[in-house]
Parts: structure tokens; sequence; C-alpha cells
């Protein structure tokens, strides 16, 4: 059996497993659920916390937590949270120290070593930034495995002896994408892949945001900067809605008041299937894209697609599963838990490593998801022209994968040439991602046309390696990959000391200040009366949290949920819910 965790690292919610003899296992959090909120959120005490209790600090205190950090991984982006501030990498690495913390609660052994899951559309700067992450939060990343691809294994590790031809729509919180893959005997081969790493159910939710405001005369950006506790609740209300757009035709959205709180009598703006469908027409418009050139790389036909596989919590919205059984012409499968198959994949992918007897028989390709290359210059009526680019290794190769091409100097007793390496299939690289570069020193005199031998190599994790020379000269190497930005040993070494400084709140009492930080959030949202019953309550609870004796925060916690349970208040004991 495996010891090695997957590990799904959402932007929204983030979740693991482990491979056990009868298969993949989800492993539950410390609220008993699986989905932790990929929210960090820091107390006024300074201690940190992570999932559930950060996301209801998100609604009273939006400034001091911090979400969807995915998004910027592999940017130099600064992100504030309360007085202290953080890489997307470092924000990460908390959530999976809480994951980690979970497994090994669960495992009753410690956990080292992981499969880490990112969308198959993120670039090199992200997949390296994902693995840094990982081993800032004390992990031995075994592999980085695409989204997709991890959600196919599970399909093949239920339906081995099946011959299909798949479609896999990922749409997560805040990435979108899709690949195209053969089963055939135990074996999974990607043909193609395709997305969007900017695009998910996020999105949907700032459209119905976007559209209240507008009905308030004010916008987005606009009334996040001037009203912050307003936006912070009327998000957690129009996602509600979003979710809720699921079972009904028609949601309610209350709007609050600008600290936040819901009136008695609020006002109502009302959203139906339809308009939320129009809402998100030039969204559904940039989903078509991707799926259009993911079929086109592999050379099918919507009409040849067997099976669709819906994977991420936003594929539920009726939006977007109507606009795929209008494509495909049949209903999606979602056979598993959206939410939770990457998880199990990236289970199944970690027995793999491991050599696992249960999947001996499961074999499964990759391709790198991009175009990658180098600048070149172009002669034009004898004048030479950089800026141009050369494609080495392209989109949708099986990896891992190595290839060399041999290129020229453009000018007599060249000592030098710096190869710059891109992303993308543009024909100029004004247009296309730079990825990085390297020198190649000490070349040989001589004239024009002296030979530099450029060689890429791309591994199982979606890692480049380039490799340059000329002749007789010495060999140039570098993993692009580590240099995201310019973060070097001396950084990473300064993130594990400033990380390794937090004080993160107890894992075994996040569940007392999930449920303080949820009454506080409640206390916007009744009469005064049942403000006052609720807020002494709380008093008493907190008082008790302080003490840290445990008996009296076990009474303490019963009386909140006495006072909730008289008030007509659910609260939910975990994210999954």
């Amino acid at each position: 059996m495996s010891n090695v965790i997957g590990i799904d690292l959402g932007t929204t919610h983030s979740l693991c497993a482990v491979f056990r003899e009868s298969g993949p296992v989800l492993i539950p959090n410390s609220h008993g659920g699986y989905l932790t909120p990929s929210v960090v959120g820091m107390l006024e005490s300074g201690e940190i916390v992570v999932g559930s209790a950060a996301k209801e600090l998100r609604v009273t205190h939006p400034e001091r937590t911090a979400s969807c950090f995915k998004r910027y991984m592999g940017s130099d982006r600064k992100i504030q949270v309360g007085p202290k501030t953080f890489q997307p990498y470092e924000l990460s690495s908390l959530v999976l120290k809480s994951l980690v913390a979970d497994a090994e609660n669960f495992l009753g052994e410690e956990v080292t070593e992981a499969v880490i899951t990112v969308p198959a559309y993120f670039h090199d700067h992200q997949r390296q930034a994902t693995k840094i992450a990982g081993e800032l939060a004390g992990l031995r990343v075994r592999r980085i495995i695409n989204e997709p691809t991890a959600a196919a294994l599970v399909y093949g590790f239920h339906a081995r002896d099946q011959e299909r031809q798949l479609c896999v729509i990922d749409l997560g919180g805040g990435t979108f994408d899709v690949t195209v893959m053969e089963v055939f005997e135990g074996t999974l081969e990607i043909r193609s892949t395709a997305g969007e790493s900017m695009l998910g159910g996020e999105d949907f939710t700032d459209r119905i945001v976007s559209a209240v405001l507008h009905h308030e005369k004010l916008q987005l950006e606009i009334a996040e900067l001037k009203q912050p506790l307003r936006v912070a609740r009327l998000r957690v209300e129009c996602e509600q809605a979003k979710r809720k757009l699921t079972a009904e035709e028609v949601v309610r959205i209350r709007l609050p008041d600008l600290d936040g709180s819901i009136p008695e009598n609020p006002k109502e703006f009302r959203v139906d299937r339809q308009t939320f469908a129009r809402l998100s027409e030039t969204l559904m418009k940039r989903i078509s894209t991707p799926i259009d050139r993911a079929l086109r790389d592999a050379s099918l036909s919507p009409g040849e697609i067997d099976d669709v596989l819906l994977v991420g919590g936003a594929t539920r919205m009726p939006v977007l599963q109507d606009y795929v059984r209008s494509y495909f012409g049949k209903p999606a499968i979602m056979e598993h838990n959206p939410d939770e198959v990457v998880a199990l994949g990236a289970a199944i992918q970690a027995a793999l490593i491991e050599n696992d007897a249960a999947v001996n028989d499961l074999v499964m390709t990759d391709v790198c998801p991009f175009t990658l290359g180098v600048e070149i210059a172009k002669e034009f009526g004898g004048q030479t022209t950089a800026g141009y680019f050369y494609p080495i290794l392209h989109r949708n190769s099986t990896i891992p994968i190595s290839r060399e091409e041999v290129f020229y100097t453009v000018s007599p007793n060249q000592k030098q040439v710096e190869v710059r390496v891109y992303q993308g299939d543009a024909r100029k690289i004004v247009d296309n991602i730079a990825l990085g570069s390297l020198s190649v020193k000490d070349i040989a005199p001589g004239p024009v046309g002296q030979p530099i031998h450029i060689r890429f190599t791309y591994d199982l994790n979606g890692l480049l390696e380039v490799e340059a020379y000329s002749a007789g000269g010495k060999k140039h190497r570098t993993v692009l990959t580590n240099h995201v930005h310019g973060l070097n040993e001396d950084q990473i070494r300064d993130a594990v000391e400033r990380l390794q400084a937090l004080k993160i709140y107890p894992r075994e009492n996040l569940e007392y200040q999930k449920l303080a930080r949820f009454c506080e959030r409640m206390l916007g949202e009744i009469n005064r009366d049942e403000r006052k019953q609720l807020d002494r309550a709380l008093d008493y609870f907190e008082e008790a949290m302080a003490s840290c004796d445990k008996e009296e925060c076990e009474r303490a916690e019963r009386v909140v949920r006495t006072v909730l349970e008289e008030l007509g208040i659910e609260y939910f004991e975990n994210d999954d819910e």
C-alpha cells in the first residue's frame, strides 16, 4: 500500500486522499468533512487559521484573510493578510500544512511525501511554485500531475476493460481545463489538453456580485475598495445563490448594509436560471474555445467522444451542463463527486509511483500542454531582425520528451549567445510567455553560422530543462523553473524561516474557532433581541477559549449550539454540506 498521499490543491477548496487495499480513500479534516477551504486568515492574536475558520473570518474581517491565491502562483504578487505580507506559494504551503496535519491524524504516522495536482494549463513557473509550496510544507513532492489526468485515473481504475474516447471538462473554482484521452486495456493515453488558468467558478460568482452592485449603481472594483465588508458579505450571498440555482429555478439575494450586516427587511435581488445564463454568456464563450482546440488537436469531432466527464464543483452549474449536452449531443457523466475525484486520482498516481500491486495493470501517458521554444532572428532583405519564435517542443507532445535543435550565430566571431525560452504559439515572442534564459559563452571564433545546439527536456512533472552548447564548447544547462521571478535557494530558506515563525492555531481547537467566527457572522443577520442572546453566548464561548480549559470550552460550545438551535440558525459542521 502507498504511504504517499495525493493532494488536490484547489483555488477554493483543497483535499487529500491515500491509496489503500480497496482503492483510494479520502482523508477527513478536523471538522469531519473532506473539503478544506483554500483560505488563510490571521486572528487578532496573530495566530494563523486555515480552512473553514478562515473562510468565516473572511466575511467579517476580509482584511485579515486571503483566498484564491492559487491564481497568482508563479508570480511575484504580494498578498496582505493582516499586518503581514505573503507570496502565493507561502499561502499555499500553509494550506498544504493543514492537509498534512489531517493526513497524519488520520493515518497515525508522519507524512513526508505527496503527489500534488495542478491545472493542466499551469505553465512552468506555476508548477515550480507549487513544488516549492510543497517543500515549504515539509513534503517531498514525488509528482506534479494534471488535474484532468488525475480525474481520468479514477475512471480508468474502475473501468479498465473499456475502450473509450473521453473528454474531461474540469471547471474548478479558479481554473478551467479540457483533456481528451483514449482508454484501452488499462491504458490511459492523453491525446490533447487545453484550458485557461484564470477562469473558474469564482468568475461566475463575480458576475452575480457585479449584477447586484450594478443594480445599486456601484462597480465591483470600486465597491471592493470603498465598501469591503458589504462586498465580502454579498459575495457569500451570491455564492449561495449560485449553488441554489443548481436545484432551484429562482433565488433571491439579500443586499447587505455598508457594515456587512443584513437588515431586518433587506432589499432583495431576484436571479433566475435564465438571468444567470445571460450574465455568464461571455464566460461560456471563453469555455468553448479550449474545448474546440482540444478536440481539434486530438483530430476528433464532438460526435466521436464516447463519454464526457465533469470534474470540479463548478460543473454542477446547469448553464455548464446544458452547454456540454448541446455541444456533444449527450449528457455528461458525473459518476464520482466532482469536488473529490481529483484527490482520489492523485492517490492512484501515488500508488503507481509506489508500484502498488492493485494498479500494476494500469498505465498512463500524459502530454506537454504548451508549445515551448526559443527566440530567433530572421533575415529580411539583408537585414537581421530578432523577436521571432521557433518551437522546439510542440503542444500535446507525449511526455517525458527530449528534443534537440541546431541554431546558428548571426555575427562573425560571436562569443556569446543568449538563449531566451518562451511558451506559446504566436509567431513573435512579444505575444508569448517568457520563461527564462541562459547564456552560451566561450564560442570559438569563426564566421557567421557557428552551430549552437539547444535541447529541451520536459519531464513527467511538467518541468522544463534546457541545455545549450556550441561545437567543442562547454554545456550550459538550467531548469528554468528554478528561476521563478528570481526565486532562489536563499529566498526559499528565508521563506521557511518566516513560516516557521508563524504561530499556527491548534488543529484540535479549529472547530471552536470556526463556530465562533460563524456566530460573529450571524450577529449581522438577526434582529436586535436575537443578537443580544447570541452575543452573550459568544462572549462566554470566547472567554472559555481564552482560558484554555477544555471542560469549560465544551460547556460553552454546548451553550452556543443550543442558542443557535433556539434561534433557528442552521450550522453546518463542514464545507462538504
